[in-house]
Order: structure tokens, then C-alpha cells, then sequence
């Protein structure tokens, strides 16, 4: 009987510790996302209902179906997604951020007219420090709003700016803008230069925040200051350096690839003149491409060869430009309009797929910024850039095709919730690392210097 008693005892200590057991099994983690469909966007373009991802550390551990996620993770925080799109982060390849802040202030201009009266001027007589971290806290607000997790942008003042984007948990390329005439932070090229090694030498291995170097265009920086820049920029070993073409009748490809500009650290903006040699030549040097289809069809500069560039699977992203010529920042509208204008323009319905579209959205964006190793899919190893997006309002129902949802039909205001580097930044729609009612005072408060200073 004692003996019976004590095989008793040990199987009973048996029973109540194996579930303890299995439940140790479970690996533990920050965030588990579960029940959603996952959009992968990772090389065989992934969809996966009903599924799940784990986060650890700022990074994704594991995608899979929701039962897989559910049996092998734990984690005290869980976001149900059930019903919802779970996609990467959009990434808005080329901006100036600060400039929301000149949302319409002048519309409906040509590019001339619009810059040297207007922009130019409102910028020389409003643009200081403050100016650009009340400008970036708007922007970056308005993006994370609408689901953009990654920036690249180019502006005055970008040292203000990091710190802004840093402060709200964003990710940015941030490059300081290089030009041979007095801008607002710094007057002449040598204080530029040094303010710009500063800049970079302070961010470089920051998780969020790329610094980068931004000469303007090869018509406002001379042939030596560009050449200049990429030393300094071989010298800081820096990321990512810009060239943005905007007026008609230039061929800036051939002069900066003749001169050694070009490397696989550049993304060229707009490239809206660019001919089949030129792209061969972005192509073989493997130059990032932001394509601004919005920005470029107001100002009618004209229209990107992007069929093109996707034909030769070149690294081209989408961008919003900045706000004063767009006038919003949405990513959405972005990959709606890239997807038509082409079908139009070229007289083929056929080119740029909403597929294609997305694809320039997360992706490929990334490729376009050099960080297509660490963002714009939802694979393991991958920076933890997740966006949870409604699927039952009345715009997107009913529901047959995922990226044509996505690309035609899904808006700014269907995002929920925003994840970057594995934290919520905004969860059911409520910002959680920024004052929205603060930033809309702030930005009103300029809205009347502004126009006061123009009407001097």
C-alpha cells in the first residue's frame, strides 16, 4: 500500500508539472500579432489568412499562420488583427518633410513661378530651427497616421529633424541638404560641409535614424562641391546621397556618371527625364530611383519612364515630394495615382499592376533606399515595420483581389494600428509618441507668420 501510495505521489508531481513543461516550451516575446491577413511581400509574395507574427527585440522571430504563432510564442502583449490587413510599412522614398508646414501656400503654378516666388521666399523669411521641428512633428504625424514607417528626406536643419523622428519612433533617411547658395542653416559650402560631417558622425549607428549627405542638383551644386560630397561621403562611410532633377531639357545622368558621382549609396529623385541609356547607367551603378508621380503631375514637370525602370527591375520607390506640392503625404494616394497616370500616359492599362504599385510602396521602396535587408517586407530577421489595416469599411468592400484592395481602394484613415522597430506608435488610431492636438496649435501658429511675411 505505501508503495502504491508513493508511485501516486510521483506521478501526480508529474501531472501538475508537465504543463509547466509545455508552457516553458514557448518561446517568449515583445508583441504577437494574431488573426489578420498577413501580406508578406517577401520573394513569393506571400498571403497568408488567418495569420500571425512574432516580435522580439525590435524583430521579426516568425510569420506563419495564427495556430503556429499561438503554439510556439507567448507574449504579454497580443494585437488581435482578426479581419484586418497586416502589411510592412509603407516607405515614402523622397520628401521634405519640414515643408507641410507650406501646405498650399501656393498652388497651381508652374515649377518657376512657384519656387522663386513663393517657396523661396516664404523659406528664406520663416525657415529656422524651430520652423523645422514644428514642420517635421506635422509631417511625420501625418505619416505615421497613414501607415509610412520609413522616410527619406532633404532639408535645412536636418540634425533638428533626426532628433524630432527619433523622438516619435519613426525611421528616417535624413539628408542634409548641400547647395552652392546661402540656405537657412548655413550660409556658406565650407559651413555646410561641416555642419554636415557633424550631422552624420552624431546619427551613424543610430537604429531609426540614417544620416546622409543630400547635394541638392547638379545645376545648383558645381561639378567640384558634388565631387566633394562624395568624398566626405566615402570618408563617413554615409549611406545613402541625392541628386534631384526637376526641369525639363537636363541630362544630369550622363554629367554626374562622367564625373564619378554615382555609387550604389545614391537615390536620384524624380528622374522624370531620364532615357533608356540613362537608366542602364542608374541601373549598372545601382542608383536608388524616388518616383513622385503626384508632386510631378502638379507641377507639370513631367512624367517618370517607371514602365520602364520596372522592365529593367530597377530599385525605384514611390515618394510624396514635400506637402507644399502635393499637398498631403500619403503613401495611399501615391500608389493609386503611380499605377494609373502610367496606364494613361502610356496608353496601356497593363503596366504597373497594383501588385507593382505596392510593391514600389514597401519593397522595392526599400531597395530604392539601400535598406531592403532590414525593411519593407514581413519576413524573419526583418526590422519589426508593421501596419494593421481595416478591410470591412464600405471602400473596400467586397474584397477580391488583396493588392487591388490595397492600391484602388484602401485609404489614409483605414490604418489602425502602427508598429515600427517592434513599437506601437499608434494603436487603434490614437498616436502614442505624439501630441496631435499640441501639433496642430503649433502648426497654426505658423500658418499666421507665414503669412504675415509674405504680405511684407
Amino acid at each position: 500500500m505505501e508503495n502504491f501510495k508513493f508511485l501516486f505521489y510521483i506521478f501526480g508531481s508529474i501531472l501538475l508539472i508537465f504543463p509547466l513543461i509545455v508552457s516553458a516550451q514557448k518561446k517568449t516575446v515583445d508583441l504577437i500579432i494574431s488573426g489578420g491577413t498577413i501580406v508578406t511581400m517577401d520573394a513569393a509574395r506571400n498571403v497568408i489568412e488567418n495569420g500571425g507574427v512574432a516580435v522580439k527585440n525590435g524583430e521579426i522571430v516568425a510569420v506563419g499562420t495564427s495556430a503556429e504563432i499561438t503554439k510556439n510564442f507567448t507574449s504579454k502583449q497580443i494585437i488581435n488583427a482578426r479581419g484586418k490587413k497586416v502589411i510592412p510599412g509603407l516607405i515614402n522614398t523622397h520628401t521634405h518633410v519640414p515643408m507641410s508646414l507650406f501646405r498650399g501656400i501656393a498652388d497651381d503654378l508652374d515649377l518657376q513661378e512657384w519656387l522663386t516666388k513663393y517657396i523661396f521666399p516664404a523659406e528664406a523669411k520663416n525657415v529656422t530651427e524651430d520652423f523645422v521641428r514644428v514642420g517635421t512633428r506635422l509631417g511625420v504625424a501625418e505619416m505615421i497616421r497613414g501607415g509610412t514607417t520609413t522616410y527619406c528626406d532633404m532639408y535645412y536643419f536636418e540634425d533638428a529633424i533626426a532628433d524630432e523622428t527619433f523622438k516619435a519612433g519613426m525611421r528616417g533617411i535624413l539628408g542634409e541638404t548641400l547647395i552652392d547658395f546661402p540656405v537657412p542653416d548655413n550660409k556658406t559650402w565650407g559651413e555646410a560641409i561641416a555642419y554636415t560631417e557633424k550631422f552624420v558622425k552624431k546619427w551613424q549607428g543610430n537604429r531609426l535614424i540614417v544620416p546622409a549627405i543630400a547635394p541638392h542638383a547638379p545645376y545648383t551644386v558645381s561639378e567640384e562641391h558634388l565631387l566633394e560630397t562624395r568624398r566626405l561621403s566615402d570618408k563617413l562611410n554615409g549611406e545613402t546621397e541625392f541628386i534631384q532633377q526637376k526641369h525639363k531639357g537636363m541630362r544630369p545622368i550622363e554629367f554626374v556618371e562622367k564625373i564619378g558621382f554615382l555609387s550604389d549609396k545614391t537615390i536620384a529623385a524624380h528622374v522624370i527625364q531620364a532615357n533608356e541609356s540613362e537608366l542602364n547607367i542608374l541601373k549598372k551603378r545601382g542608383v536608388g530611383i524616388a518616383h513622385n508621380p503626384q508632386s510631378n503631375m502638379k507641377l507639370a514637370a513631367g512624367v517618370a519612364p517607371v514602365p520602364m525602370m520596372l522592365n529593367k527591375d530597377l530599385p525605384v520607390g514611390l515618394g510624396t515630394d514635400g506637402a507644399a506640392s502635393n499637398n498631403d503625404l500619403s503613401m495611399w494616394e501615391e500608389m493609386d495615382t503611380a499605377a494609373k497616370l502610367h496606364k494613361v500616359f502610356s496608353g496601356n492599362p497593363r503596366v504597373v499592376s497594383a501588385e507593382q504599385a505596392f510593391e514600389m510602396a514597401t519593397i522595392r521602396g526599400a531597395r530604392a533606399l539601400h535598406l531592403d535587408k532590414i525593411i519593407g517586407s514581413l519576413e524573419v530577421g526583418k526590422r519589426a515595420d508593421i501596419v494593421i489595416v481595416d478591410t470591412d469599411d464600405l471602400n473596400q468592400t467586397p474584397l477580391y483581389n488583396i493588392y487591388s484592395s490595397l492600391v484602388y481602394a484602401t485609404k489614409a484613415d483605414d490604418v489602425r494600428t502602427v508598429i515600427i522597430d517592434g513599437k506601437p506608435v499608434m494603436l487603434n488610431r490614437k498616436l502614442l509618441t505624439l501630441d496631435e492636438n499640441a501639433i496642430k496649435k503649433d502648426a497654426n501658429l505658423y500658418r499666421q507668420k507665414i503669412i504675415k511675411s509674405l504680405s511684407n
